[in-house]
């Protein structure tokens, strides 16, 4: 059974939680990042949790994950703990890869994150990899492959889903549609009416959903997945959401009026819309509030704990680069 069904009134509070505990995850470290106390860049998907959490909830245990360079929110909704997180992007000896990864190479292997990556695409061949195993060993998992609309115009796109649909892999391959590659709009780098259409091509389904609605990006993700596990190969799901930060810390973002963003947020962000339904639902506001707040006291006390830790030392930082 899935983990969490975010249109189910027992679950629903799960899933707002794990939305909100993404934003101000993401909060935070832009925070940190402004303060000159993380380094390195990073790319934030705040207006995208619908997306991370609709996935990660129609997922069943021991399900494999692929991820982006904007993958904090992908990481978490599939079981990452926030603290060890941060600890990575603090350069922790506790972070996830021991401080050496940062922010755009998180893993858990053990927890079905086979890792963020900051090639575009570079996961997607991962993915179907990953999933030809999965076949070999007779088992059902179902990997999921995060990426971009920027990544759909990459080789590594039409390779992976290439060889998925021939070989009737389990990979569900899902598009996070944010509207913009880097600086350039999708709708003037991307031929064809949807990237969702290009599933045509290879014999597969291709579904759009809304990626601004996490119980529309659950469906979609449960009727991908159920094909997957049942041998029936890949889906091409397309997500429709947008990004209100930058494409990462050094875009001053300038290639978009504050309008459009502003409408984004107002009328269509993915956290005001499914705590709308949950009140509309019957769902107590109180009980809501409290969740915001016991998010917000959990990624204080992951961030005073990852700052607790101690950090990588320079001097192995060869040890473990290299196998002897």
């Amino acid at each position: 059974m899935p983990r969490r069904d975010p249109s189910a009134a027992d679950r629903a509070l799960e899933s707002l939680r794990m939305m909100w505990t993404i934003r101000r995850f993401e909060e935070a470290v832009e925070e940190l990042f402004n303060r000159g106390q993380l380094h390195g860049t990073m790319h934030l998907s705040i207006g995208q949790e619908a997306v991370a959490e609709g996935v990660a909830a129609a997922l069943d245990e021991g399900d494999m994950i692929t991820s982006t360079h904007r993958g904090h929110g992908h990481t978490l909704a599939h079981g990452a703990d926030p603290r060890t997180m941060l600890a990575e992007l603090l350069a922790r000896e506790t972070g996830y890869c021991r401080g050496r990864g940062g922010s755009m190479h998180i893993a858990d292997v053990a927890g079905g994150n086979l890792g963020a990556n900051g090639i575009v695409a570079g996961s997607m061949t991962i993915a179907a990899g990953a999933a030809l195993s999965e076949k070999m060993r007779g088992g059902d998992r179902v990997t999921v492959c995060f990426f971009g609309d920027g990544a759909s115009n990459e080789g590594s796109f039409h390779e992976a889903i290439n060889l998925a649909a021939i070989w009737d892999l389990g990979v569900v391959f899902l598009c996070e549609n944010n509207q913009y590659g880097m600086s350039m709009p999708s709708s003037e780098g991307t031929a064809g009416e949807s990237i969702a259409n290009r599933a045509n091509a290879y014999g597969i389904p291709g579904i759009q959903t809304d990626g601004n609605d996490v119980v529309a990006v659950y469906e979609a993700t449960v009727e991908a997945a159920a094909r997957a596990r049942e041998g029936g190969g890949p889906t091409l799901v397309e997500a429709i959401t947008y990004r209100y930060r930058g494409h990462s810390k050094s875009d001053r973002n300038l290639y978009r009026t504050q309008a459009e963003i502003d409408d984004w947020r107002n009328e269509r962000d993915p956290l005001n819309r499914y705590e709308g339904s949950l009140l509309d639902s019957g769902v107590d506001g109180v009980r809501i509030d409290e969740i915001l707040g016991e998010v917000r006291v959990s990624i204080r006390k992951a961030v005073s704990g990852a700052f607790s830790d101690r950090a990588t030392p320079v001097s192995d930082l060869e040890g473990a680069a290299y196998a002897s």
